[in-house]
């Protein structure tokens, strides 16, 4: 197979830290990968920890900025984020199940602590978890910009205090009242 993301190196079959089977490129160090390879071989050894490299910088792993063709089919892949804070993304070819790891990639996916969640990482959910985490540190940043850091803060603990009351429906009503003392709308 030709590599997809160089398009000048072969793909030859090898190990990923000689754990489950890849396909590595001979001219750009990339990783093509079959999950369900990566599943059988985690199945075998669900005790495994995956051992992060901390001195790697995100900058050291490489990241192929266009789409890239899946090297089995030829149709386009799909590009999937890793982590909210992270701007690396995954090429997935759901046709095939194949991963394409530019080189860098697996040693990045160790250090987030996501190398055993490989399979987990192109699934809808995992996708549709960090939009959220994305969406709630969106509008976070703006109430902490709106309010500033300590009235944010005094906001969070008094939110917090009023959704754990057991009357806290009388008391928003009271905190909501424009005059909570008097009979008048």
């Amino acid at each position: 197979m030709k590599c997809t993301s160089c398009n000048q190196g072969e793909l030859k079959p090898s190990f990923i830290d000689s754990l489950f089977r890849a396909h590595t490129c001979s001219h750009c160090g990339g990783n093509w990968i079959l999950i369900e390879d990566y599943v059988a071989w985690k199945e075998r050894h669900p005790e495994y920890q995956f051992a992060a490299d901390m001195s790697l910088e995100e900058s050291d792993a490489e990241d192929s900025r266009q789409a890239l063709l899946c090297p089995m089919t030829g149709a386009f892949m799909q590009k999937f984020r890793i982590s909210l804070h992270s701007s690396h993304r995954l090429d997935y070819s759901s046709a095939v199940g194949g991963l394409w790891l530019d080189k860098g990639e697996w040693e990045l996916l160790k250090k987030e602590g996501l190398a055993g969640s490989l399979n987990a990482v192109v699934t809808p959910q995992w996708q549709k978890k960090l939009q959220q985490q994305g969406a709630k540190e969106h509008f976070a940043q703006l109430y902490r910009d709106k309010f500033g850091e300590a009235d944010y803060a005094r906001a969070q603990e008094v939110r917090a205090w009023l959704q754990a009351h057991p009357r806290k429906a009388d008391l928003r009503a009271y905190l909501l009242a424009f005059d909570p003392y008097s009979a008048e709308r």
